[in-house]
């Protein structure tokens, strides 16, 4: 099985190639629930880790406070694929929060966006806006070019 350092820089790029990626947690009666989010990744050599801004909803904080772990799928018309499976915990700490924030706005189109465009989201300190960290037990990378026997190496990891 490939290590981290050669899956989470694939991972990486082809998350945000992507953008969009559809997230799971799992409710009270153990069933699913997805919604699309807009997470970014960073790598620093040894270690991934997902963010992303969105509303801490009743539903959303009372899924994560029941079970941490969520799915993350990106999917790309080209058949591109990669999922994360992740242990997910909220920060609502000013500093997380303005750095998530300030993020965003420094990553380039599509990946970073004025989080102002979302209703509500007025700066980083609102009610409305909190932040989601993602620390991923799973990772897999799988281009469409090996799905349509082109090419491409499908790649795993997963932690100990």
């Amino acid at each position: 099985m490939p290590n981290l350092e050669r899956v989470a820089p694939a991972f990486q790029a082809m998350a945000h190639e992507i953008v969009w990626a559809s997230v799971v947690t799992v409710d009270r009666r153990d069933r699913p629930r997805g919604r699309v989010l807009h997470p970014f990744w960073e790598w620093d050599g040894a270690s991934l880790v997902g963010w992303v801004a969105t509303a801490p909803t009743p539903l959303k904080r009372a899924h994560l406070a029941r079970n941490e772990h969520v799915s993350i799928n990106y999917w790309a018309p080209s058949q591109d694929t990669c999922v994360a499976e992740c242990g997910a915990r909220w920060h609502f700490d000013a500093e997380t929060r303005e750095r998530v924030w300030n993020r965003y706005l420094e990553l380039p189109e599509p990946l970073g966006y004025d989080p102002k465009i979302i209703p509500g989201w007025t700066g980083p300190d609102v009610d409305a806006f909190a932040v989601l960290r993602f620390d991923p037990w799973y990772l897999r990378v799988f281009p469409g070019t090996a799905l349509l026997g082109q090419g491409g190496d499908v790649l795993v990891w997963q932690a100990d």
